[in-house]
């Protein structure tokens, strides 16, 4: 049984599907409607193929406490019907950590894709679930030999497998689907490299008046024309918070991943607070500027091709300015591609 519930899950878990019925291992596929908005959800089932869900709770928006308990009990009743072998779950959120919980109380073995990330900072409720999932797991599959690292530090040594991202396989299988379906680029009437791509989602950017006030006046100083498809919380606080757009920022509706990956490609820049587009820019060669205090995807910092701007306008005026300089593309070790392979091969043995 696979937990996904969020955009990032939704991209993971697409080569690990698809390899899943390679291996010939059965899969049903649990969404607890953590997202639920048709573009930040539906669309990427369909524009990835990935198969309908088995099972959707309908949990949705909600505080921690509310949603990750929800989730627990309605996973839990499935868990208790389904008799599942183990328990498949991603990356960091509320419905990573709902499904690792249901599963470690029933005692069904529990393997977490993007085992080992740390960002340090425990005040992140990311950060929470990433810790408590790990130490609940039987099988951790590494996107990196730090995740590794960070794991044995944790005293986590047994099951631990570093595999590469599954999100690197992602882009490398869907890009050619991308380039041929999407018109994005001329829908919207843009040339490559003369724009910037922003994306804002992460409540301590968006709950806080003072923090989005402050994110839009250092994109109104970049005064470099910035594409900046609004996510439906943001939306919804700049709408709370009385705040308007800065006249160089063009809002559109959320992105589906194939017209994603394009932007990500032609953009001069990207700026974000997504720890899922931190990596895609790497991948697209594109220079990033995180809008965070610190990140759990470290390499692409120490490479330089990611810079870490926040508590100030001019700390991400300067940030996005220094990374708007031409530079050769680093090389970040996410893997071979093959992550999602290496996963069910792992599995089909166990």
């Amino acid at each position: 049984m696979t937990v996904v519930g969020a955009r990032p899950q939704f991209i993971k878990a697409a080569p690990v599907c698809f390899a899943l019925r390679r291996a010939g291992i059965r899969e049903s596929l649990v969404h607890t409607g953590q997202h639920y908005d048709a573009q930040m959800s539906d669309v990427f089932f369909n524009e990835m193929s990935i198969p309908a869900p088995a099972f959707h709770l309908g949990v949705g928006s909600g505080g921690h406490g509310r949603q990750t308990g929800e989730m627990l009990a309605r996973i839990e009743e499935l868990l208790l019907a389904e008799k599942p072998d183990l328990m498949l779950v991603y990356g960091d959120t509320n419905s990573t950590l709902a499904g690792a919980l249901a599963a470690a109380k029933l005692n069904i073995p529990i393997a977490h894709v993007e085992a080992g990330l740390r960002s340090n900072n425990r005040t992140m409720p990311e950060e929470t679930n990433r810790v408590l999932t790990d130490h609940c797991a039987a099988l951790l599959f590494c996107p990196t030999d730090l995740a590794v690292r960070n794991l044995a530090s944790e005293n986590i040594t047994s099951g631990v497998h570093q595999v590469g991202d599954t999100m690197f396989d992602a882009v490398r299988l869907f890009t050619p689907r991308a380039e041929a379906r999407s018109d994005i680029m001329a829908r919207l009437g843009l040339a490559s490299k003369q724009f910037m791509l922003a994306t804002i989602h992460r409540p301590y950017n968006t709950d806080d008046p003072a923090m989005l006030g402050l994110i839009l006046r250092a994109f109104a100083a970049i005064g470099s024309p910035i594409l900046f498809p609004v996510h439906p919380r943001t939306r919804a606080a700049m709408a709370r918070f009385g705040l308007e757009l800065p006249a160089n920022l063009r809002a559109v509706e959320p992105v589906g991943y194939l017209d994603m990956l394009i932007l990500q490609r032609h953009a001069q820049v990207i700026v974000t607070d997504s720890g899922g587009v931190q990596k895609e820019a790497c991948f697209a060669g594109t220079p990033c500027v995180t809008l965070r205090p610190e990140t759990e995807w470290v390499e692409t910092v120490q490479s330089g091709w990611n810079r870490l701007a926040w508590d100030s306008a001019e700390a991400i005026i300067t940030a996005v300015q220094a990374q708007a300089e031409a530079r050769p593309a680093p090389s970040i070790d996410y893997g071979d591609g093959n992550a999602a392979d290496k996963i069910a091969a792992i599995l089909a043995a166990t």
